[in-house]
């Protein structure tokens, strides 16, 4: 994926305090590596229908790129709405596989995402404590400060961090629509990769 060498190339460009952040959390999974024990990351955004699944992946991108195994990240809101449709459409401009739903009459279709040969993951808009997600144990990476102020506490978590971005959907219905999704999904994709860099 050529857009991977613009990211690794990007990293200067995080502000001190957010790659502190950063940090602490790839110390938290750095912890669970080192005991051998699976990592499962859940990002957590209010619709859970842009930036989490952006979120969910990048990281899940960046933790095969650095070859960190028992990584499993997942994605879910405060609410249940559907993956957006830009938000596809981005991932498709970044150059990821991804297999259009089969009934996309569907108000919340699923979509599958190629990250690797071997390894899908499933987009589709769910809470953060839905059945499909880990219940315990996880470390639960918040993505929008709506979401942050709804969760202060993340039930199952083992570590919450807030982690906000810029929502893309301010942009929708305008001329820098597509521009704005793809510079909030590089922004992203920039400080995934640069947390899994620090495990």
């Amino acid at each position: 994926m050529k857009l991977i060498e613009k990211i690794l190339a990007s990293f200067s460009a995080i502000p001190k305090a957010r790659k502190e952040v950063l940090e602490t959390v790839a110390a938290k999974i750095s912890e669970k590596k080192k005991q051998n024990l699976p990592i499962q990351i859940t990002t957590i955004c209010t619709h859970n229908s842009r930036r989490s699944h952006l979120g969910q992946v990048w990281l899940q991108k960046a933790a095969q790129h650095y070859g960190i195994e028992k990584v499993s990240v997942f994605s879910g809101g405060t609410e249940v709405t559907a993956c957006h449709l830009n938000t596809i459409a981005a991932l498709k401009r970044a150059g990821f596989e991804i297999v259009m739903p089969i009934q996309t009459l569907d108000t919340n279709p699923i979509y599958r995402l190629k990250i690797e040969k071997d390894l899908e993951l499933s987009l589709f808009s769910k809470f953060y404590y839905d059945k499909s997600n880990p219940q315990k144990n996880f470390i639960a990476l918040l993505f929008c400060s709506q979401a942050d102020t709804s969760c202060p506490s993340v039930a199952g978590a083992a570590a919450r961090f807030a982690l906000p971005f810029q929502d893309p959907k301010l942009a929708e219905g305008t001329p820098l629509e597509a521009l704005t999704y793809d510079e909030v999904s590089i922004k992203i994709a920039t400080e995934m990769f640069f947390m899994m860099s620090k495990v």
